[in-house]
């Protein structure tokens, strides 16, 4: 029997100490010195924000109420620069491309794919590669603060089975998606739809298996590209995903030779969208990573059916794919999340896709001109949180601190290297929670330099419903 680092047996525990988030799109809050009440199934009970009428232990006492004795105070107060901040999400990851992160050799998209992308993941037929890799792969997206991540494996079973496990045991969220694909490159793919099917049904098979419950992993469906599957397994994963209600994991729109290629394939269709629409595969489970050169009709199917998106800059900059206009699809309300696109995207850090995010749109406002196609830091932390938990369908469990929700989160600490943040920087943090605008405004600028600044060494803890799954001390 598989065993999980976020199923195992925990007490009730107080966080104490200063809780950042961004409950709603744009609006950073900060609780200052706030206690946060988790119970033994890693469910927060409660949140308290103001002083103290007695210690934080007799707090819990009575908040927790009678029959709870055994209680655990984590206490990081003391500090303006420590703080609690939600668990990331990445809606958009290839595991088995983690080696080649970095390396592009000054390609584009396709050129890229076709040198490092399918000759890697064709290689993971070996089950070794598989455990190094994955093995790998869970344990730095963790350590990056990323406690839930939509994966693409390959097309091997017993691979993604191997993604699978290390998720669950390791106590990642995620789902995880057998690369679907029988059509297009000779040495690697299914052997036929029917052996596509099945090998969907037995990792469907295994994960339930191993978490009947889906409480941290859940299988996902997905075709490798639409011009490499067939009509037929297009039709077969599309009645899949209406039967199963597992999450759709898609490609659309990546670049302009990308989207090209795939209505060239698809003769008769308007966009690229109107493909998976016709064979169900839109649904308000679906993710749809990159959109960079989606049309107005691609987003009204996107709309229409729900769907979200996993902006993923890094990845889009660093193979030449473009700049997508995110502001755009703010405005016309589609969930949107942030994806790292390992490995186009060259790192697994959400806070660097965060920071990339910022900086894609301001591009985006150079060209149009228009400054408020830029999004702020704000917006893309939410994004990499509560945008994400949206996309992902989960935001009424994860992605904010509120009564009810699970303790999915991560330690942050800015003491520590690469940050320098001088005494004469810090606010007042009473005045902060007070609402003075200076004092906020120093506030703003600590979060911003650790957006900007910062990497996996701030994050000194991550928990997964409510365990602590990373720990640097």
């Amino acid at each position: 029997m598989i065993t999980s680092a976020a199923l195992k047996p925990i007490q009730h525990t107080v966080y104490y100490g200063n809780i950042v988030h961004t409950p709603s799109f744009g609006e950073l809050e900060l609780l200052h010195n706030a206690r946060v009440g988790v119970d033994k199934n890693g469910v927060i009970k409660y949140v308290k924000r103001g002083k103290l009428k007695s210690t934080v232990l007799e707090e819990a006492k009575e908040l927790f109420g009678e029959g709870v004795s055994n209680i655990t105070i984590e206490d990081i107060s003391g500090s303006p620069l420590r703080f609690f901040f939600p668990g990331f999400f990445d809606t958009h990851i290839h595991a088995p491309q983690y080696p080649n992160c970095g390396a592009f050799n000054n390609l584009e998209l396709l050129d890229w794919m076709n040198r490092y992308t399918y000759p890697t993941e064709a290689s993971f037929h070996d089950t070794h590669k598989a455990e190094i890799v994955y093995e790998k792969t869970v344990q730095r997206t963790l350590e990056f603060g990323t406690t839930f991540c939509a994966y693409f494996a390959t097309r091997h079973l017993e691979a993604t089975k191997t993604l699978a496990t290390k998720a669950f045991s390791k106590g990642q969220r995620a789902f995880i998606a057998r690369s679907c694909q029988n059509e297009g490159l000779d040495f690697y793919t299914d052997s036929s739809v029917s052996d596509s099917v099945a090998l969907n049904e037995e990792f469907h098979n295994y994960v339930r298996d191993m978490d009947p419950e889906h409480k941290l992993v859940k299988p996902a469906i997905a075709p490798r590209s639409a011009d490499q599957c067939s009509k037929e397994l297009m039709k077969q994963m599309g009645q899949a995903a209406v039967e199963t209600r597992f999450p759709v994991q898609l490609h659309m729109c990546e670049s302009e030779a990308e989207r090209k290629m795939i209505l060239d394939a698809y003769p008769g269709y308007q966009e690229y969208s109107d493909i998976y629409n016709v064979f169900n595969l839109l649904n308000e489970r679906t993710i749809l990573g990159h959109c960079v050169k989606v049309r107005d009709h691609d987003l009204d199917n996107v709309i229409s059916n729900k769907s979200g998106v996993a902006h993923c800059p890094t990845s889009n900059t660093s193979v030449g794919s473009g700049e997508a206009h995110i502001r755009k699809m703010i405005d016309r309300n589609v969930k949107l999340g942030l994806g790292t696109d390992i490995s186009a995207g060259f790192s697994p850090s959400i806070l660097r896709t965060a920071q990339y995010a910022v900086l894609n749109s301001i591009h985006v406002a150079m060209k149009s001109k228009n400054q408020r196609d830029k999004v702020s830091v704000n917006e893309c932390l939410y994004l990499a949180t509560m945008g994400g938990a949206k996309v992902c369908n989960v935001e009424k469990l994860l992605g904010s601190f509120e009564v009810g929700k699970c303790w999915d989160a991560q330690f942050v600490d800015l003491t520590r290297n690469p940050l320098d943040i001088f005494d004469f920087q810090l606010p007042d943090m009473e005045m902060v929670e007070n609402g003075l605008s200076e004092a906020k405004d120093k506030y703003q600028d600590i979060i911003d330099k650790w957006v900007f600044t910062g990497d996996d060494r701030n994050t000194r803890k991550v928990y997964v419903n409510g365990r602590c799954v990373i720990n640097k001390d």
